[in-house]
Order: structure tokens, then C-alpha cells, then sequence
């Protein structure tokens, strides 16, 4: 999922060629305080450009509060960006599942005013300080509206007074998985910096450890980081043929009544049968 500024038109106009199988409109990060309005009113045709060339569209709202603890622009960005193509929000700065929630219950009145199906725009939370790890299962659980959850590497290093180093990171990645396993959602990320994206080994090295920890994909801000993260969530060719005759010497033995037996020099159990399944399934995505 490739991060576009949502109010600069050549990269919305080319984002279907960068290899990505999603784009998110960013309200946030990307766009400077006085372009937040011009960004916002990009969205609806922005979302359709997008959605024309069958690559999903996302958008990532404001969360700021105010000094009265209100969000102003996370209401103005929401009431923007529910529109026809945009198939989630990504809201960052979830420290707890009462924001979700409460987001939730202001998208479905906004679907149900603009004529939407209410409920059909989902949410992706992004863990972006220490404060919300003692609360990952009720911000998993918080809303039906959630399909997965993603650490911001860059804010919650700065919360944490660390580096964003890979070793640093792997702990608080690896809890958001084991959260987002719990609930039945979509664990998103790798455990090293977004913002390095120059040194490709590097990047598909922590791409690999995070398909290994569990991950299914994750963001990125370069097209680069695109085309790494495509190659290293995608099982190889090896992996897939491996996996086919793992499952036909499964059946074979349980044709023969044999319960536990030897493939390719290691012991077959319930688990690795499991991780072959879910391989194969996920194959075709």
C-alpha cells in the first residue's frame, strides 16, 4: 500500500504504474497544514483516477486533537474522504479503541447520508505510540470496521526515546501481530524504518523477517519499496511446489494410516500441514 499526497496530481495520475496493489490519499503527513483543504477536496476524484485501473484506494486521515481534545480535522477529513472507491481509512495515532469506535458510529452516518452502503469503507489503525500497546486487543476488537493494524515505525520510535533500528522495533511489531492474530484481523508492517527505502538489500531483508514474524503486507512511501514488498510477501515458485507435495504426501500417509511422518528430512506435524495451507491459499492474491 504505496502513500500518495493526496493533493499533488502527477503522482495521482501515475499511481496505477508503481507496482502497488493499493494507494492510500494522504491527508496527513505528506500535505502541509494550509493544503489540507485543496487535499481533502482531491479525494472523490482522486479515489475514482485510482479505482479506474482496478488498484484499491485508500485514504489516511488527520487525528490531531486540539487544546479542548477535539479532532477538527479528523471530522472535516472523514466527511471528505467517505466516498465511492475508497475502500478504507488508515487512521493514525490509535492509542485506544474509544477513537475507533467513534469513528466508526461518524461513518455510518455519513454513508447512510451520501447513499453508501453503510459499513462498507473499512479502518486500518496505525500504532504510533508506547501508550497503545497495553490496549492492542481492545483497539483490535473495538469496531467491526477494523481489518488490520500497522506499527509507524518513525512515531513510535520518537515515543519511545529509540531508534528505529530493526532490533529495536522487532518486540513492538511482533505484538501488534500476535494483537491483530487474536482478533481475526490483517497484521501490516516490517520491523524496520519506513523512511529507508535507498538500500534495497536491507529493505527485502526486513521485508523477509516480516513475513516470517507473521505479517501479510505492509505500507510503504517509494515505489522501490513497492516492487520489495511485493517480491518478499509473494511465496516463490520453490515454496508453492514445496507446499504442493508436502499436502500430497499428507494424503498419502493418511491413505496408508500413517500419522506423523518424514518430508524432506524433517518430522510433518499438524503445524507445518497448517503453514502449507495457508500458503497455498494465499497464493493467488
Amino acid at each position: 500500500m504505496l502513500f500518495l499526497p493526496a493533493h499533488v496530481e502527477k503522482f495521482v495520475a501515475k499511481a496505477h504504474t508503481r507496482g502497488a496493489d493499493a494507494c492510500i490519499l494522504d491527508l496527513e503527513d505528506s500535505v502541509p497544514l494550509e493544503l489540507k483543504a485543496q487535499a481533502r477536496e482531491s479525494i472523490a476524484a482522486g479515489a475514482q483516477q485510482i479505482a479506474a485501473h482496478k488498484v484499491g484506494v485508500l485514504v489516511r486521515v488527520n487525528n490531531d486533537s486540539d487544546h479542548n481534545g477535539r479532532s477538527p480535522l479528523l471530522d472535516a477529513d472523514l466527511e471528505y474522504s467517505a466516498r465511492p472507491g475508497v475502500a478504507a481509512l488508515v487512521i493514525p495515532k490509535v492509542n485506544d479503541g474509544s477513537l475507533l469506535k467513534r469513528t466508526a458510529d461518524k461513518l455510518d452516518a455519513i454513508e447512510a447520508r451520501l447513499g453508501l452502503p453503510v459499513g462498507g469503507i473499512a479502518l486500518i489503525a496505525q500504532i504510533e505510540d508506547v501508550q497503545a500497546l497495553p490496549n492492542l486487543d481492545a483497539i483490535a476488537t473495538s469496531t467491526p470496521r477494523l481489518i488490520g493494524m500497522s506499527l509507524g515505525s518513525e512515531d513510535f520510535s520518537a515515543s519511545a526515546g529509540m531508534v528505529p533500528t530493526p532490533e529495536a522495533l522487532y518486540l513492538p511489531n511482533q505484538m501488534v501481530v500476535f494483537a491483530c492474530r487474536r482478533a481475526g484481523i490483517l497484521p501490516f508492517g516490517f520491523p524496520s524504518s519506513i523512511a529507508e527505502y535507498s538500500d534495497e538489500q536491507a529493505f527485502a531483508a526486513s521485508v523477509k523477517r516480516a513475513s516470517e514474524m507473521g505479517f501479510v503486507g505492509a505500507f510503504c512511501i517509494h515505489p522501490k519499496q513497492a516492487a520489495l514488498l511485493n517480491a518478499g510477501f509473494s511465496p516463490s515458485e520453490e515454496q508453492l511446489a514445496e507446499a504442493r507435495a508436502l499436502l500430497a504426501a499428507v494424503a498419502e500417509a493418511e491413505a496408508e494410516g500413517r500419522g506423523a511422518f518424514a518430508f524432506n528430512g524433517k518430522m510433518v506435524d499438524r503445524p507445518v500441514i497448517l503453514r502449507a495451507q495457508e500458503l497455498l491459499r494465499r497464493a493467488p492474491a
